[in-house]
């Protein structure tokens, strides 16, 4: 059960998020991460730790081949 500090953490993470997003690969990454791990403080997503991670995992996997489209 999530409670009003929940709330308030996920949208501290996704400003933080949004803060951080720049032009370069890093920064739109980090921000994605920062997203993702704010679902788990959201009332209104449904996730587990361990999808979290298994989405962090293909975030960086990605980043590794180079991009999404190669």
């Amino acid at each position: 059960m999530t409670t009003a500090d929940d709330s308030d953490r996920a949208a501290l993470l996704r400003a933080t998020a949004d803060d951080l997003r720049g032009e370069s690969s890093e920064s739109k990454q980090l921000a994605a991460l920062l997203y993702r791990v704010s679902d788990l403080y959201d009332p209104d997503e449904e996730t587990t730790p361990e999808e979290i991670y298994r989405n962090v995992q293909y975030i960086l996997e990605v980043k590794e081949r180079g991009g999404i489209d190669r």
